[in-house]
């Protein structure tokens, strides 16, 4: 197939036939099309054209979709013009669908251009008749709609002939109306695709209200023996129940279905399955096979046998979990299901599910069950419409035991399930006990059984009594049996289920004397008229005589269960029998459970009073206050019955007001009911029930009084309340009052049209009089009003201009956050737009006239005004970067940038304001950072200024801006955070305040601090967004130390905290226990031991109650001790510990905390000496090239590697976080050249943390104990590696072997806060080591010179001059001026021993370059002997200068022959060991031996 352009003929050679393998074969799509187009051009030069005319308007077509911004050509039919701009936004989309390898749209939308294309070219070809093209066009703009839908575009509303709404040219009701037709119509339209699209489109059920398990059962594959009974049914593991009725299959001994018509056809589906399904757990698909016939199989005695006895055989499951949940489906995929046997014929079927399901594996056999799975959605119905290659009318259907989430009017169900539990049954006279059989049936008060009620599983036909299973000489079965009683509504209440129970022998001639010895029951209607409890119920268990069980009268009038027994003054307790009546209770048990289902059957009995309020109407008002009591979730299981109930109530006394109020409150009741969240999903009910069921043709006139009496009396104490409920209901009320005057104008052609129009009008005048009085009762109902949009256009709603102003900005704040229409109608969400910018604008005129003078200014309302304005501007709908840009064309030529409009109006409102500036700071901060965020360009150059503004408010009223710059930064973290803000705003924020501040007298420096303070903040703050959602939980730890590390240094407490907790939970997500301890600790150790209270930002967890700094360190402490002890730091848990002791014995006294602190850290101590702990290994990692991020940039970094990992995996997960990165082979320093290179490069190799060993251990202790300290509480690791010098000693291997060890000291001690530290080099540490490169650069080059004299001089010139040059002066000019001076050693004294380092250093320089000007002497030619003698003069000065300071230095080469001969007997050792200067270096300390 092509891509819908075809020919009669069948034989056009057309390119795009090869559009599959074309995609299959190359990634680049854009490609694809321009090559396929151009093969069509090239193809009408070869005289294809006359084989296929329609060919030419593709291609043109498909060249115009390259050219993106080709204006469409007008004289084309306007339908064609949208399928075109379609075509154009769809094969965008469709080619990021290809991009990002999504499939299943892919096709989808690849079906849907085919269509529209194949459409097109029809419409085009002018060769259909009217009737068809007219048809044709509704399938267009059908298809139009329902791809827009599926792919989250806008819905396009049309006129009657398909033709797109001009907004401009229609008034807004048509335009919402036609915005509801279109929205129907595509609901209707996805509804009928769903069969055709589900498998391409991937629809999620979680959006479906409810859906179904369809099972095929393809084959039982069982060693039986006998008949057997099939029971599938869907099973919650973890709550050990059922949850679905049986399907059942009666299965014959010969291997197949007893009913041989159903071979093929054994499918059955499992509906009413809603979202709290999808939330559980596991699910499980159960099977239990339940053997009919003999007591025992391998009973083979001659006498004859009982037959029909239901036995247990066994059971096979199946997680089902994954298909529930949508990720397996594949509805042609046999799963196999293992089959378990049960262990003794006395095993319980429930006791065997369990332990199947416990087990990893079950031993077959290779007996089992052959199914296959699929979920559908929908209910019954829509399944049957939509599946019905897979359900039809005679697919077995088995319910969930419960209602589904949502009952539509008209769904009719009245269904107990009733379950046998348990029962523990005396053995009597026998000596074994029992094999008791219990028979379940249903009899009326007359003692009469009612047939066929009582249905055993789906797909199986009524039956009149059910027998169970039974479990051979078992003294207490436990059956979990379950069957579904259906009974006609009016039998219900004379009806009860009767138990009776018998044991059953093997012989059949035993089996025939067997009779009834006991009996139970209960009834289905209890005595106040409600049903049946759902739950257990303990039934009394009676014996008498056979014949006087079976009579009904005899037992009827007896308690059915303990409960009732005790009501009645008995005790159910006795271990004797007692007598009542002709019965005897029996010493047995028996337990059942049931559940009703039931639309029509009520369990409770304040509901049921207001159901049947005719039968008493004396309790109607009290049944009608009692309907606010009941539980929701019974009354809008029967919402229609009881809707129906309230309005009968209403008409049948129509001529009375009596119950006029109460019933109008119980419907706000109901209607306030389905607004709740809990609820919502039954709006559909109630809409459905207005438009279909309602019949009240009066309830107009009762609802319209009995508002408009709240409404006049809404100042009065008690009314409030309700009158703001009914205001929340006003939406269905006056739905309700609209639909009762239709109905009453379809039945009286009109009548009372004025009287109704005049009722309404009255109604309208009392709710403006309310809005206009000034009582603070009526403030909340008022705004509701407003949210409602009930503002008529009345005078005097108002006691004044500013009030209204108030009120509106309220109302239009409101309608702008809760998003009044859906995200497609972004017509209707425009025009709103269109009509907010004009009146905001207006009032903002109105405010600077009325309310901008010194005696009229209202803080309150200009506060109003901003909010409302910012939210206006950043409201979804108006940003335009998140659109295609087709629809961003689309908006900007018909409607402009609003938020620019406003925006540049909110500013000149802010410069407006003068001198009332300074009362809006810093509250208004927050709202304006908020739109100078919005990433648009102009905008944000107009609005950024403001802040400087402020600044300066501030400044001249308080000499500073701190407040504005706390609060700034506040906001500025959550805003970023958020997604808000990007580089260009932070340049853009940087150039304009600084030109700002730098220009005021007052401001340029504090301000340009700030500015940099900020910018800074924002780079982190950028960082850590970026990296946020990155999988590499490392990386967001990194960046956010970064970030809080940020705060501590500007000492922004708050923030500090909040972050030390977002890395605490980074922490304890990856297990990291010891790493959360040193994270919480840092919050800890702002705390005092005191009373002082505790600040609000202290406390930013939920988890903490602490009213004082002590109370919640203690918590803190009590806290990381759990974490130091799961992560086996047991010293650090034992000092925070003694000091926490501290507190508990002589500052809080509490010593039952003591006593258990104590016991933990004895605990604590038994560990360290006996638990064995691993050993991490540390790592050293850099991470070399531009291509990492700044904060890992060209720094090297030590790891604590996780428990037993070796280097191996530790470089794999590297590697794994950068697959982009290189591994470096070496383990040397890299070059600049790698550094500055745009690459990733990784350098790794393990290092050996040094022992620090606490001053406390001044003995020798235990390895075990030291053994800690060795790879924890580390600075300092170390890593040696050999260094060949000259060459190599054929004779003596080890004479020209160095060995180099570079200590590395981190930042913090490991473990802390993080897992890894940087390694850290001070200024004065810098300057040790870059002297000492520069040393060993002049000692290196030298020995090279003396070894090789043919090498050219110029670098050793170059190297020499760039030193003793009098500008550079040995390059150490530098540091004499930054660490030699009395002010750096009073400053840092511990620097001492590394200052005296740094001038030997220096002092060794002039020996190195004396030897190298010999040598440059020797060489030198005459041409450069001037040059010779320059720098030989410039070194006489260098010299002379450091050796006055520093001293004189010889450099002497020690040759030491040391001999060895007592290390071996018989071989003699000669080393030469090459000393030279040791130099320790905090960052890398490089030592040569």
């Amino acid at each position: 197939m092509g891509l819908g352009v075809t020919c009669s003929s069948g034989r056009c050679p057309c390119p795009w036939q090869r559009l599959d393998s074309k995609f299959i074969n190359n990634a680049i799509f854009n490609a694809v099309i321009i090559e396929l187009s151009l093969e069509i051009k090239s193809s009408f030069s070869r005289a294809i054209l006359p084989l296929c005319p329609k060919l030419l308007l593709t291609s043109n077509f498909f060249l115009s979709l390259l050219r993106q911004h080709e204006t469409v050509i007008p004289n084309e039919l306007p339908l064609i013009q949208e399928v075109t701009t379609t075509l154009r936004e769809w094969s965008i989309i469709w080619r990021q669908l290809y991009v990002q390898d999504n499939r299943e749209m892919f096709r989808s939308v690849r079906h849907m251009i085919y269509d529209l294309i194949e459409w097109r070219s029809q419409i085009l070809s002018g060769t259909l008749p009217q009737d068809e093209l007219k048809e044709l066009k509704k399938k267009v703009t059908a298809k139009i709609d329902y791809g827009n839908r599926i792919l989250d575009l806008d819905l396009v509303v049309r006129d009657e002939d398909g033709n797109i709404l001009d907004p401009e040219q229609t008034s807004t009701i048509s335009l919402f109306r036609a915005h509801e037709i279109a929205s129907k119509q595509v609901e209707e339209r996805l509804q009928e695709e769903k069969v055709r699209y589900t498998a391409d489109c991937g629809f999620s059920f979680a959006a479906t209200p409810s859906f179904a398990l369809f099972v095929n059962l393809k084959n039982v594959v069982c060693k039986i023996g006998e008949d057997a009974e099939v029971l599938m049914s869907l099973y919650d593991p973890l709550e050990s129940k059922f949850i679905s009725e049986n399907y059942l299959v009666r299965w014959s001994s010969c291997g197949l279905p007893k009913d041989i018509d159903r071979l093929h056809n054994l499918r059955a589906v499992f509906t009413d399955l809603g979202s709290k399904d999808l939330k559980r757990e596991k699910i499980s698909f159960v099977c239990q096979i339940v053997r009919v016939g003999r007591m025992e199989l391998r009973d083979n005695n001659t006498r004859k046998l009982t037959s029909g006895l239901r036995r247990p055989f066994g059971v096979a499951v199946m997680d089902v979990t994954d298909i529930i949940n949508g990720k397996v489906d594949d509805e042609d995929k046999q799963h196999f299901i293992p089959f378990q046997p049960v262990a003794g014929e006395n095993d319980f079927l429930q006791t065997v599910i369990n332990k199947v399901i416990a087990a990893k594996e079950v031993n077959h056999k290779g007996q089992g069950l052959w199914v296959t799975l699929k979920l559908l959605p929908g209910d019954i119905h829509q399944i049957r419409k939509e599946f019905p290659h897979l359900v039809d009318r005679s697919t077995a259907v088995a319910r969930k035991m419960g209602f589904p989430e949502i009952i539509m009017p008209g769904d009719v169900r009245n269904d107990i399930y009733v379950t046998l539990v348990q029962g523990d049954f005396d053995k009597g006279s026998k000596t074994t006990a029992k094999n008791v059989e219990v028979t379940v049936s249903v009899y009326d008060e007359d003692g009469k059984r009612l047939e066929s009620v009582i249905f055993p599983g789906a797909g199986d036909e009524a039956i009149s009594e059910y027998k169970s299973v039974i479990y051979y000489q078992v003294k207490q079965p436990r059956w979990f049996e379950t069957v579904k009683v259906a009974i006609p509504i009016e039998d219900v209440n004379r009806s009860h289920l009767r138990f009776t129970f018998r044991h059953r022998s093997s012989q059949d001639s035993k089996d025939k004397s067997e009779k009834i010895f006991a009996l139970a029951f209960v009834k289905l209607m209890r005595y106040d008229g409600t049903t049946l409890r759902d739950g257990e119920h303990d039934l009394i268990v009676y014996k008498a005589e056979a014949k006087k069980l079976e009579d009904a009268s005899t037992y009827l009038s007896l308690p059915s269960t303990k409960i009732e027994l005790e009501e009645k003054g008995h005790s159910a307790t006795g271990k004797s029998m007692q007598n009542l009546g002709s019965c005897t209770i029996s010493k047995d048990s028996f337990q059942i459970s049931t559940l009703v289902c039931s639309t029509k059957l009520t369990q409770n009995v304040d509901l049921l009073g207001l159901l049947k309020w005719r039968s008493n109407t004396n309790l109607l008002q009290q049944n009608l206050k009692q309907l606010m009591k009941v539980d929701g979730g019974e009354v809008v299981k029967f919402l229609q019955d009881t809707l129906d109930a309230l309005f009968n109530i209403m008409m049948e006394n129509s001529e009375s007001e009596t119950f006029d109020t109460l019933v109008f409150d119980a419907l706000v009741f109901i209607i306030g009911l389905i607004a709740d969240r809990k609820f919502q999903h039954f709006n559909p009910v109630l809409e459905t029930y207005i438009k279909k069921h309602f019949s009240a043709t009066l309830a107009y006139t009762k609802l319209t009084k009995v508002l408009k009496t709240y409404v006049d009396n809404a100042e009065k104490c008690g009314i409030t309340d309700q009158l703001f409920k009914a205001m929340k209901a006003l939406e269905y009320i006056f739905k309700f009052i609209v639909r009762s005057r239709i109905l009453f104008n379809q039945l009286y052609e009109n009548k009372g049209e004025a009287d109704f129009r005049e009722s309404l009008l009255q109604l309208f005048k009392s709710i403006n009089e309310m809005m206009s009085s000034i009582s603070d009762q009526t403030v909340i109902v008022k705004v509701r009003s407003l949210q409602f949009s009930i503002l008529w256009p009345f005078p005097n709603i108002f006691s004044s201009f500013q009030d209204f102003l108030m009120e509106t900005f309220i109302m239009f704040k409101n309608l702008i956050g809760k998003n009044v229409y859906p995200f497609d109608w972004v017509i209707m969400n425009m025009m709103q737009n269109k009509v907010f910018l004009r009146a905001i604008n207006q009032y903002a005129d109105m405010l600077n006239k009325k309310f901008l003078d010194q005696t009229n200014f209202e803080l309150q309302l200009w506060n109003n005004y901003f909010h409302l304005a910012v939210a206006f501007l950043t409201q979804e709908s108006l940003q335009l970067e998140n659109f295609s840009s087709a629809k961003r064309a689309k908006i900007l030529n018909k409607y402009g940038d609003m938020r620019r409009q406003i925006g540049f109006e909110i500013r000149d409102m802010w410069y407006n304001l003068g001198q009332h500036k300074i009362k809006f700071i810093p509250e208004m901060v927050g709202p304006i950072l908020e739109m100078t965020l919005i990433p648009e360009t102009e905008l944000r150059k107009a609005t950024i200024p403001i802040f400087f503004d402020m600044m300066q408010c501030e400044f001249h009223s308080t000499r500073s801006f701190q407040m504005f710059e706390n609060e700034i930064i506040t906001k500025l973290d959550h805003e970023v955070e958020g997604g808000r803000g990007d580089e260009q705003y932070k340049v853009l924020f940087d150039k304009i305040l600084l030109e700002h501040c730098r220009k005021h007298k007052y401001l340029a420096k504090s301000g340009e601090n700030f500015v940099k303070l900020v910018v800074r903040l924002m780079e982190r703050l950028l960082d850590y967004r970026t990296i946020m959602h990155d999988e590499n939980k490392e990386n967001r730890m990194s960046c956010t130390v970064n970030v809080l590390n940020f705060y501590k240094e500007i000492e922004r407490e708050e923030m500090y905290i909040r972050y030390l907790y977002k890395l605490c939970d980074l922490h304890k997500e990856c297990d990291n226990y010891t790493e959360a301890a040193y994270t919480l600790l840092l919050h800890a150790k702002l705390l005092k031991w005191s009373e002082e209270a505790c600040a609000a930002h202290l406390t930013q967890r939920d988890g903490y109650q602490a009213a004082t700094q002590g109370q919640l360190k203690d918590q803190l402490y009590q806290e990381i001790i759990h974490y130091f002890d799961k992560g086996k730091m047991w010293e650090e848990a034992i000092a925070l510990g003694k000091e926490l002791a501290e507190q508990y014995e002589n500052e809080m006294f509490d010593y039952e905390q003591l006593s258990e602190l104590l016991r933990k850290q004895a605990q604590f101590y038994e560990n360290i000496v006996k638990v064995i702990r691993p050993k991490p290994d540390y790592f050293a990692v850099g991470y070399y090239g531009q291509g990492f991020p700044t904060f890992i940039r060209n720094k090297v970094f030590i790891y604590r590697g996780k428990e037993y990992e070796r280097r191996e995996d530790f470089e794999a997960r590297l590697l794994t976080q950068f697959p982009n990165a290189e591994k470096m082979k070496t383990t040397s320093p890299p070059g600049d050249d790698i550094k500055n290179s745009s690459g990733q490069y990784i350098q790794c190799f393990t290092v050996k943390p040094k022992l620090d060993l606490p001053s406390k251990f001044h003995r020798p202790v235990s390895e075990q104990i030291v053994s800690f300290y060795r790879v924890n509480e580390v600075q300092r690791f170390e890593y040696s590696r050999p260094v060949r010098k000259g060459e190599k000693n054929p004779d003596n291997e080890f004479a020209n072997m160095w060995i180099e060890r570079t200590i590395y000291v981190t930042a913090y001690k490991l473990p802390g806060i993080l897992r890894w530290f940087e390694v850290e080099i001070s200024p004065l540490e810098n300057a040790i080591e870059t002297m000492q490169l520069t040393n060993d650069k002049i000692n290196n080059m030298v020995q090279q010179h003396l070894n090789d004299p043919n090498l050219p001089i110029n670098p050793l010139s170059m190297l020499l001059n760039g030193i003793v040059d009098p500008a550079v002066m040995g390059g150490f000019t530098n540091y004499e001026k930054a660490f030699f001076t009395d002010k750096y050693m009073h400053e840092h004294p511990e620097d001492h021993d590394k200052i005296e380092k740094l001038k030997d250093l220096i002092a060794w320089q002039i020996p190195f370059l004396a030897e190298g000007i010999r040598i440059h002497g020797e060489k030198v030619t005459e041409a450069l002997r001037p040059f010779h003698e320059r720098m030989e003069a410039c070194f006489r000065q260098l010299k002379d200068k450091v050796e006055k300071q520093y001293g004189v230095r010889a450099v002497v080469s020690y040759l030491l022959t040391l001999c060895f001969l007592d290390m071996w007997d018989s071989l003699k050792f000669q080393a030469v060991v090459y000393f030279s200067i040791i130099i320790p270096i905090s960052g890398h300390q490089t030592i040569k031996y």
